[in-house]
């Protein structure tokens, strides 16, 4: 008889996990739901209503609800949480691209009108300022938004549910308003037209080789560093945009946002506007290959 009042006792706790489990995956549930949830995760392979040792090959209760753990789901839930307002965050965004697209092409028209004619100490002049800058603006506003800066990080975080779909989009709106303003105000600071179309060719198969091949290694970096060594970002994005300036035929843009600013430029970091619906989907495809890479080099199995 109590063995029976028992089993029922722990049926009804089942069923009740059951239900609040799925207001949790909802999104509905509190923080304090999900605690309660985390003791069932404790009983390891065991459904939460057996006891018996010798049942432990049987599948736990996150495998019956979903392929994703709950102490998972509670880490992502937490940290979602702890986020700064998404306010916060697109001004973090804003204020980052804004000043990148601005370095990038403001150090291009000094290396320009410094280099004599001499196009490699033009490209060294340009890459030194964008490392550097990468380095600071990571450092910055990395604690805040991420210091994405970038729509291809922007998306892989989302599809990794490392950000919301609705706040990717805020992030990216932020990323091209922002960065364009950017490029207007080195053309400002340099006496230059402020609105004007480039018409330096960038096109071909090398180049898109060259864009799919930058984007992927910048994914690879941020994803496998934030996994390994969360406080070397800064430097390693930095040091792998410095090398892919050279090592790579197009330059490493490896930024839709940044590619659609200097089709804005007619100076020496443009790119015509025939030219970059080519990079944007090589810059695409190779941000979505190196994630699938990542999930299967860096993510606990």
């Amino acid at each position: 008889m109590t063995h029976h009042a028992s089993f029922s006792e722990r049926h009804a706790r089942f069923l009740e996990t059951v239900i609040l489990y799925g207001q949790v995956s909802a999104g509905g549930g509190s923080y304090e739901d999900m605690q309660r949830l985390v003791p069932y995760w404790e009983l390891g392979s065991r459904y939460p209503w057996r006891s018996d040792p010798k049942r432990r090959g049987r599948r736990s209760l996150p495998c019956i609800l979903g392929r994703q753990s709950l102490r998972d789901f509670s880490q992502e839930k937490r940290s979602l949480a702890d986020q700064p307002s998404l306010g916060r965050r697109v001004a973090a965004e804003a204020t980052g691209s804004f000043f990148l697209f601005a370095c990038v092409i403001g150090s291009g028209i000094m290396a320009q009108n410094l280099s004599g004619g001499n196009d490699a100490v033009a490209l060294l002049g340009n890459t030194i300022a964008t490392g550097a800058i990468l380095f600071v603006l990571i450092t910055v506003f990395g604690p805040i938004s991420g210091a994405h800066m970038n729509p291809a990080v922007s998306l892989v975080a989302a599809s990794r549910r490392e950000l919301r779909w609705l706040d990717a989009a805020a992030y990216i709106a932020a990323q091209f308003a922002f960065g364009i303003m950017g490029a207007w105000a080195a053309h400002l600071m340099f006496g230059l037209p402020p609105l004007q179309l480039s018409v330096k060719a960038r096109h071909g198969l090398g180049q898109f080789a060259g864009e799919f091949i930058a984007t992927f290694g910048l994914i690879l970096t941020i994803l496998g560093t934030v996994r390994f060594r969360q406080t070397w970002v800064p430097a390693t994005v930095a040091l792998y945009i410095t090398a892919a300036y050279w090592f790579t035929s197009s330059t490493s843009f490896a930024n839709p946002a940044i590619t659609v600013a200097r089709s804005l430029t007619n100076t020496f970091s443009g790119i015509a506007p025939n030219d970059v619906p080519l990079f944007i989907a090589a810059q695409l495809m190779g941000a979505a290959c190196a994630a699938l890479m990542a999930r299967s080099l860096f993510d606990p199995r």
